[in-house]
């Protein structure tokens, strides 16, 4: 008997260990991509290279071919929504940060498995009539998955595969900025960043200029094909029903087949983003914006509990795992509120950040995100991203940015300006100073606790060197190691000791000492 039990027990741990080994290989597999793709002798500050216009806005992406991004591994997409305007539902390959850089809305998660909550009132009445009387009428009334609202400054986790939709309620554009971690571990396709639609015939936002959208090459194909039949008609629009026989989803549905076709959207050219007609009705709670604030607070607080819970190894009270899990999962964190700055020094600037600890979903999709604000003449000291991929947004003004590589050389030394994005490789030291205008910006960081290390101020690594390994290090005095290590006392933002116009008569008698 001992030796069945020992036996199966040895078994066990093979599998185990065979399991354990498995992933780590695919996530190592995962990770050496792109390894010997960031030998990047030049990075640059990127303009969106792609546009889709659609009936109720457009969309706007970046080459994600593009020698930075793929050294990252993401992707990145601007998109922007009019009044009343409808993001279709739509799910895609990679995880993905939102961040909503202007405007206001909703938007629907759809987690799979998880129950109906928003419901009209009357139908809850008008089900326990039927029932007490016995009846199996279909209720009319709508019932669905929670509406979450959004609005500046939030940055929305979205995990890879989850359908979503964004609608804006508001009076002005929704403009959001997204990064899709197409290396992370989640995505088992290729590294093309995909986005699967459920309704509607979008065009593909992901092509470079220049190039013929994907929906209408598909289209051109399907008519040189000619008039071959229902069935080699499928395919012509561009979301995941088009492709299915009609009578397919008929059945599936239990529809009839018209309905079923108008699933396929062939003939609807309102492309990504449409125009709802009169406003959107959804089931969702009419709350102020102090009360959205309380019960994000309270969300906040109660799911700090679960995580502590389930670090110490405790369960707490017996709950439905799934539910507690993913179901009620918080998707949401704003980072633009100055009272609640990681980062804050007087009359420079302040930096907000959202990680696993703040919130957690973000270690199932691996990123965090950093909002930075940085007045006139503010600089954010020469620092390096401990164990992340950095991608910076300016979101307004414009900054003087430098970044140098591995060997000492400066791979940018340039303006940064609204609506460009730069790619800061993992360990690559990078320094911002704010033009006359201030500089905002919002970081997308592909590792769920990613960490900064300054090179200068009161926590830098040349403050933690002993004076001696300093003077022998850079063959200055002690005197001058201690000044190095301590005429900064901030942390990280600082204002700039030389003004702009010192900077310039300095940068114009070197160019005339060159020259």
């Amino acid at each position: 008997m001992a030796k069945i039990i020992l036996v199966s027990f040895s078994l066990c741990l093979i599998v185990l260990f065979n399991g354990c080994l498995g992933i780590n290989v695919g996530l190592r597999r995962q990770q050496q991509r792109h390894f010997g793709e960031c030998n990047l002798d030049r990075l640059n500050a990127l303009e969106p290279t792609n546009r889709v216009e659609a009936e109720a806005g457009q969309i706007e992406s970046w080459d994600h071919n593009d020698q930075q991004f793929q050294c990252a591994g993401v992707a990145v997409i601007r998109r922007t929504i009019e009044p009343n305007g409808l993001l279709l539902p739509q799910y895609s390959n990679a995880p993905e940060l939102i961040y909503i850089e202007r405007g206001r809305g909703i938007t629907g998660v759809l987690f799979p498995g998880c129950p109906e909550t928003f419901e009209d009132p009357q139908q809850q009445s008008q089900q326990g009539q039927r029932q007490g009387q016995g009846q199996s009428q279909r209720s009319e009334q709508d019932r669905h998955q929670k509406i979450r609202h959004f609005r500046e400054g939030d940055i929305i986790a979205l995990p890879a595969g989850v359908a979503h939709w964004c609608y804006n309620d508001g009076d002005s554009p929704v403009v959001t900025v997204s990064l899709l971690h197409t290396n992370n571990y989640a995505n088992q396709l290729d590294e093309n960043p995909r986005h699967f639609y459920l309704a509607g015939n979008p065009d593909d936002e992901h092509q470079r200029q220049g190039q013929q959208q994907f929906g209408q090459r598909r289209r051109q194909q399907q008519h040189s094909h000619g008039e071959q039949g229902e069935q080699e008609q499928q395919g012509e629009g561009n979301n995941v029903f088009s492709g299915f026989d009609a009578e397919f989803l008929a059945d599936a549905f239990n529809v009839d087949v018209d309905t079923a076709r108008r699933l396929q959207s062939n003939q609807d050219k309102r492309r990504n983003i449409v125009k709802v007609e009169g406003r959107l009705q959804v089931v969702r709670p009419e709350r102020s914006r102090q009360e959205w604030e309380r019960q994000e607070r309270q969300e906040r607080e109660s799911e700090q509990e679960r995580e502590r819970q389930r670090r110490q190894g405790g369960r707490g009270r017996d709950v439905n795992g799934f539910e507690e899990t993913i179901c009620s999962l918080r998707l949401r964190e704003n980072i633009c509120s100055r009272s609640r700055a990681d980062i804050y020094t007087e009359q420079v600037g302040r930096i907000n950040t959202v990680n696993s600890n703040t919130l957690p979903v973000l270690r199932w999709l691996q990123l965090s995100a950093e909002r930075g604000d940085l007045q006139r003449e503010g600089l954010y000291v020469p620092h390096w991203n401990l164990n992340a991929h950095s991608v910076v947004y300016a979101i307004r003004g414009r900054a003087r940015v430098q970044v140098v590589d591995d060997n000492g050389n400066t791979v940018f030394d340039d303006e940064l300006r609204q609506g460009q994005v730069l790619t800061i490789p993992q360990n690559f030291a990078v320094a911002k100073r704010a033009e006359s205008e201030g500089f905002e910006w919002v970081a997308f960081k592909t590792n769920d606790n990613a960490q900064i290390s300054p090179l200068a101020g009161r926590t830098s690594a040349i403050r933690a060197l002993p004076d001696d390994v300093l003077a022998n290090a850079f063959q200055i005095s002690r005197e001058e190691a201690r000044r190095l290590k301590y005429n900064r006392q901030e942390t990280t933002l600082v204002r700039s000791s030389r003004s702009s116009s010192e900077r310039k008569r300095r940068s114009e008698s070197e160019g005339r000492a060159e020259a």
